[in-house]
């Protein structure tokens, strides 16, 4: 929570409540309680099978009692204590059949007994603030949860160990240790400069310098594996633009008619190609003419087009003059986010050589009989690993907020060496080096607002 003056506030004295498992009916559900009143809720609404005494992390069967003694649901019950819980609190988890109303039940005692509902991501918020995990391991949580292909679990699970956040950490102490050289130097001002001692710290930024711009070439790679890649389908009407996107999600979902012009607004579906999120969209087709609605389906598949991570273009190779009717229709556009795809090759006798003028390779296939699709698959495949970075070494931004940090790290580096270089005094020099090193440790946590952390964790869902 925020005081009037946006300074964070402490709700630690609180004891939270909520679900952890997902809305529904299911064969067990689990409810967590964090807080000082844990434990003397646990006594209250417990009644263990066994009369022996209570242990740490050791489940334990009993019945679960409303206020009356009046027995709700047949439970497993674990206490964790201050320090070693999630939380860094007193905790308390209850695992009982998975109703809607037993766990209604169950959560409106709890919160007559003296717990509070939790809030989003408020589990997650105060293992950070007990120094449980710093932010990007709270942020990674949530990746985690999200994770729907191999490469978004990765990522976030390599955020959640810590290598990310030393990475960070490491290049930030660089730059301090720069900053406490320059510090000390404003106390002796009288003392000649040593050259050889400004050239070596002149050396340590130009690594920082390095390291950050490692780490912002990442950023398109990793909100690549964070939000997915996007290929949009497009082309001239009728070229086979729905019919593909049904074969690469091997499902009719696309209505698909030989009369031009029947998709009048986009499709799109997700789908896993090699371990990646993968977005297909379907688009309009584009030609000069068209009713009003499908001009304003056409105006969207621009936007579309200009916005994908690639485009595959459409070409009908059973039009007589299809390689000049493809080769116009790409002269204005960017190519170099752009795959051909020529279609219909069940109906071509031959294929013409040297098709178009631009280096781009036509791929050849069939919506109708499948052929050919398998091998552009691969090269989509092919064309989204180029444009991820390596996730062996756990050093990858897929957040815009680290990103925005970095940069402002990056800049102020730059900024010193340029002051440095021109013989500026310390203390100016020493501003630039504070920024930069404050901007990392906002990564991290160590330096933080209300404003932080209420961005982060209201992107959560109560129970995390």
């Amino acid at each position: 929570m925020a005081s009037s003056d946006g300074q964070v506030m402490d709700d630690r004295d609180d004891t939270i409540v909520a679900i952890i498992t997902p809305p529904g009916e299911g064969g067990v559900a689990g409810i967590r309680l964090a807080g000082p009143l844990s434990l003397t809720i646990l006594d209250t609404v417990f009644r263990p099978e066994s009369s022996s005494s209570l242990k740490p992390f050791v489940l334990r069967y009993g019945r679960f009692v409303n206020s009356h003694g009046e027995s709700l649901d047949e439970v497993m019950a674990v206490y964790m204590p201050q320090g070693k819980s999630y939380t860094g609190l007193d905790q308390v988890e209850f695992f009982c059949h998975g109703g809607r109303q037993v766990v209604r039940l169950l959560l409106e005692v709890l919160l007559a007994t003296g717990a509070r509902a939790a809030q989003p991501g408020e589990f997650t918020r105060l293992a950070f603030l007990n120094g449980r995990i710093d932010l990007t391991q709270a942020e990674a949580v949530a990746e985690v949860i999200a994770a729907n292909t191999e490469a978004s679990w990765r990522a976030g699970r390599d955020h959640l160990m810590g290598g990310y956040a030393a990475h960070v950490e490491r290049i930030r102490q660089q730059l301090v240790a720069v900053l406490a050289e320059i510090e000390a130097s404003i106390d002796f001002t009288e003392e000649d400069i040593d050259p050889a001692r400004d050239g070596q710290l002149l050396g340590t930024l130009e690594t920082v310098e390095r390291d950050l711009s490692e780490l912002l070439a990442s950023y398109t790679g990793g909100r690549i594996i964070k939000e997915g890649f996007t290929v949009a389908i497009a082309g001239r009407p009728n070229s086979g633009k729905s019919s593909l996107f049904n074969l690469l999600l091997k499902q009719e979902r696309a209505l698909v008619n030989p009369e031009p012009g029947t998709t009048r607004d986009y499709l799109s579906e997700w789908l896993d190609i090699d371990g990646f999120a993968v977005k297909i969209v379907d688009t309009a087709g584009l030609r000069a003419d068209g009713g009003t609605v499908e001009k304003a389906g056409q105006a969207r598949a621009e936007e579309i087009i200009d916005q994908a991570d690639l485009v595959l273009w459409l070409a009908d190779m059973s039009e007589k003059a299809w390689p000049q009717g493809l080769q116009a229709d790409i002269e204005s556009r960017k190519t170099e986010s752009m795959m051909l795809v020529g279609n219909k090759l069940d109906v071509v006798n031959e294929l013409p050589s040297n098709i178009l003028t631009t280096p781009l390779p036509v791929h050849f296939l069939s919506c109708k009989t499948g052929e050919g699709c398998r091998r552009l698959t691969k090269a989509i495949a092919e064309r989204i690993k180029a444009s991820v970075p390596d996730l062996t070494s756990g050093h990858v931004v897929t957040s815009a907020r680290h990103k925005q940090n970095i940069e402002l790290a990056a800049g102020a580096v730059v900024q010193s060496k340029k002051l440095m270089a021109g013989s500026e005094t310390p203390d100016i020099i020493a501003f630039e080096l504070r920024r930069g090193a404050d901007a990392l440790a906002e990564i991290t946590g160590k330096i933080y607002t209300e404003q932080i952390l209420g961005t982060i964790f209201s992107r959560f869902c109560v129970g995390k």
